[in-house]
């Protein structure tokens, strides 16, 4: 199939998305764009949920690193099983009980507006790193894939990708998300399922002769047992366990789709149901995963990690099976893109901009406002996976892992420590605690063979960023509740 077509089929998709944003954004408010207008079906923010969680990295990314990490990844799926129950039941009544538009303005309530103000910094840096890593994976399969053969240069594919989220969020934002989402779920998991059924047929295996063939090449091993490897079930565990309670929990992107449900009870369903099947789901990749380096053993295939998938699928199956793969990559980069650049404009506007409390602004001044921060985040996007090309990493789940436990470390000390205790900060030094303690966490993580041996520090070095951001708030506290705490 020629690389036209191809981009024929990625053009109609996009017709059909805008379709849906021009249906679903009648009559949007800011209300609407912010909020979803607190009725959204919790039904469908869970299944479009899914494929926000994902991404392309998982799409990719989760697959390729088969070969090299088995599927120890389910590992860290059950940890998230145990963070989004703390999210259930902790966190979602207490924002609801506030019935917050931006979930760090709790921190405000809590702490003050100094600290308000660090959280949301800390979300809007975290954010904008990790979905742009996400969607420079995508764009990049997409530009090698399509783009580069019809002579287009990288970061015009960039910009075109762009153009296109922020053509179908302009104007509906979460009201338009929630539906785009399960469309773009939904073509994810179907391209995900036609590929495993495929390659299945293709080399004459069921099921069950398939796992044993993993087994054999070692790629089933779920539980790694050795204290002292990064894979150790237990920090595994532990670490998916405060992931999603960070990249979900206390992540406005994600929260906003979740208080956007009316009743609390729906919303917390909606998280335990898409914490469920995201069991299923990751299984299944990671199953996917080893079937495609059985494939790649059989045809003589060299590649590996993130350009695993892409080589197997465009050049090695047929072309109505190309098309679904760069159908549902895409599916699963825009869920991850277009949400993350509303939450930061959400979040930009209402937590920075103070918008919601000027009183003094029309409701005019205030859309026009949230439109230049939008397209001022679009444009940041296009510079970040721009800088992400130079550096060219190998996976990119592995930056946005690391990405993720640097800068949601202080949103869980934070967090933590506010709902934790009763115990007042010094307000304005609240900065230099939620500073300090990423930089402690980049000094042992890149000396630690000098100073933990053997002993490998993996993902848990979230835990250990939040817990140091926990201490330091503690040193610059006094035992008193604050005034206005509610």
């Amino acid at each position: 199939m020629t690389p036209l077509l191809l981009f024929v089929f990625v053009v109609a998709y996009f017709l059909v998305l805008l379709l849906v944003a021009w249906y679903t954004g009648r009559n949007s408010n800011n209300e609407s764009f912010f909020i979803g207008n607190r009725n959204s079906n919790w039904m469908l923010v869970a299944f479009g949920m899914i494929g926000t969680s994902l991404s392309g990295v998982t799409f990719v990314s989760v697959p390729g690193a088969v070969s090299r990490d088995s599927f120890s990844y389910f590992q860290i799926t059950l940890g998230y099983l145990i963070g989004y129950s703390v999210i259930a039941y902790v966190l979602l009544p207490l924002y609801y009980k506030l019935q917050l538009t931006s979930i760090y303005h709790f921190l405000s309530t809590r702490l003050g507006v100094v600290s308000y103000k660090t959280g949301a910094s800390f979300f809007i840096l975290s954010r904008t790193l990790g979905a742009t890593a996400r969607l420079y994976l995508v764009v990049k399969i997409l530009q090698d894939a399509i783009l580069e053969n019809l002579g287009i240069p990288f970061w015009v594919t960039t910009f075109i990708i762009l153009a296109m989220i922020i053509l179908y969020t302009y104007q509906g934002g979460v009201k338009t998300i929630v539906w785009t989402d399960t469309l773009q779920t939904t073509c994810m998991l179907a391209g995900l399922i036609i590929c495993v059924v495929y390659i299945l047929n293709t080399m004459h295996l069921s099921i069950g002769q398939s796992i044993t063939e993993m087994g054999e090449k070692g790629y089933t091993k779920i539980f790694f047992t050795e204290p002292d490897s990064k894979l150790f079930y237990w920090k595994q565990i532990i670490a998916g366990a405060f992931i999603s309670i960070t990249m979900t929990g206390m992540d406005q992107e994600m929260m906003q789709k979740n208080i956007s449900v009316k009743k609390l009870g729906n919303s917390q369903k909606n998280v335990m149901t898409m914490a469920t099947v995201m069991l299923f789901v990751i299984l299944l990749f990671l199953f996917l995963g080893g079937l495609l380096y059985l494939f790649a053993g059989q045809q003589h295939i060299v590649a590996t990690g993130d350009k695993l998938f892409p080589t197997i699928a465009l050049g090695y199956m047929p072309p109505f099976v190309g098309v679904i793969f760069i159908i549902a990559l895409i599916s699963a980069l825009f869920p991850s893109a277009d949400g993350a650049i509303t939450a930061l404009t959400a979040s930009f506007c209402i937590d920075i901009l103070s918008m919601n409390n000027r009183g003094d602004w029309s409701e005019h001044k205030k859309k026009t406002t949230r439109h230049i921060v939008h397209l001022s985040f679009a444009t940041l996007f296009l510079l970040f996976v721009v800088i992400y090309k130079w550096v060219n990493n190998p996976s990119m789940i592995g930056v946005i892992l690391k990405v993720a436990a640097y800068t949601y470390g202080p949103l869980l000390g934070l967090f933590a420590f506010s709902i934790l205790t009763k115990r007042a900060v010094a307000d304005k030094l609240v900065p230099i605690a939620c500073i300090a303690s990423p930089v402690i966490c980049y000094l042992l993580d890149n000396f630690q063979k000098k100073l933990f041996g053997s002993f490998e520090i993996g993902l848990e070095l979230l835990v250990i960023n939040g817990f140091l951001t926990f201490v330091g708030l503690l040193i610059i506290s006094k035992r008193q509740l604050l005034s206005n705490q509610g």
